[in-house]
């Protein structure tokens, strides 16, 4: 993902390819910086001068100019990144920095969403559960400060912050269990950011109490209109009706919830259902949805720090992992008549 450069022309990843190095390392030694050994430093320059890399003078005496702004990219269709959003404006006042923002849709990717921000000299890039590799996130890092806000890879000279989704699946299942459910089938997340993680946790818990049998995984992706798939195809008969049902996020569970009850199927008396995210809708009156929190407040003012500490210190990248917790509301309950 060549995020910026001309097609044709000699980049800093093509560099560190040639080097063996990671992107970041290239960067450090092509700066002239400490951090690297020297044997390091002068097979990267050799590497460099091969390929005939030119860095873009133009753009690094923009990037030497402050212009105060934290660049924030996120989903246009993921609601957990809206109160993401809310957040981080209230996390940056009073800071003197400024945030703008570049969305990704269906037809927008995370490349784009990114270039808009550089062209716009944003000091250091907030990016709201990316979808990208870690080398598309080294790349980026070689080209700003970057801080990754709730995704679960990791990439060299990149900042994360994200909650701990994994314990907190197995709180969620524990929660299950303890009111007495053994079928507790869980609604994958597809190739969303952070499902892997959310899915393995749920086959571990599952299998750390004793249920490594009733393990059921139905395919998903995260929205409401997967929900409601997911229901009629239980409903329907075409999967096992488990006693639980345990979402990748809450807009799942919405659309869960919304065809169980068109269906007029009891919540949680005939089946319970557990969303993650604690959305802002998951505590409206109407729905009362249990939900695994990652605080997105806190994700937020975790991240305005890291973002302003890598753009005026230039400090190490750091991971940092704050704690989910378990909201329970009303839609989960004990089964009816036991497990």
């Amino acid at each position: 993902m060549h995020v910026a450069g001309k097609a044709g022309k000699t980049t800093i990843v093509d560099v560190a390819r040639e080097a063996g190095t990671s992107v970041s390392s290239a960067s450090v030694a092509l700066r002239g910086e400490p951090g690297v050994s020297d044997r390091t430093r002068a097979r990267i320059l050799d590497a460099a001068q091969r390929l005939g890399y030119r860095p873009d003078q133009r753009a690094r005496l923009l990037r030497q100019q402050r212009s105060r702004l934290l660049g924030v990219t996120f989903s246009v269709d993921q609601s957990f990144h809206a109160d993401v959003i809310e957040n981080l404006y209230r996390a940056a006042e009073g800071t003197g920095y400024g945030l703008l923002l570049s969305a990704t849709a269906p037809n927008r990717p995370a490349r784009e969403a990114i270039a808009d921000l550089l062209r716009d000299r944003c000091e250091t890039l907030i990016l709201v559960s990316p979808d990208l590799s870690a080398e598309q996130l080294a790349e980026v890092g070689a080209l700003a400060s970057v801080v990754s806000v709730g995704a679960g890879v990791r990439a060299d000279g990149v900042d994360s912050v994200r909650s701990d989704d994994h314990q907190g699946v197995v709180d969620a299942v524990a929660h299950l269990v303890g009111l007495g459910h053994r079928s507790i089938t869980y609604v994958d997340g597809g190739c969303a950011v952070m499902s892997a993680i959310r899915r393995d946790a749920y086959v571990e818990a599952m299998g750390a109490h004793g249920l490594g049998d009733q393990v059921r995984v139905l395919h998903g992706s995260p929205t409401e209109e997967s929900g409601v798939e997911v229901a009629g195809r239980l409903l329907d008969g075409a999967e096992p009706l488990p006693t639980a049902i345990l979402a990748h996020n809450d807009m799942i569970a919405f659309g869960l919830l919304l065809t169980l009850w068109s269906r007029s199927v009891a919540v949680p008396g005939e089946i319970s259902v557990v969303g993650y995210d604690n959305t802002r809708m998951a505590a409206l009156a109407t729905v009362r949805l249990t939900s695994v929190s990652q605080d997105a407040a806190q994700l937020a003012r975790a991240a305005v720090e890291r973002a302003i500490a890598r753009t005026e210190n230039a400090v190490v990248a750091t991971e940092t992992v704050t704690p989910a917790r378990l909201v329970v509301r009303e839609t989960s309950g004990p089964p009816r008549g036991g497990a």
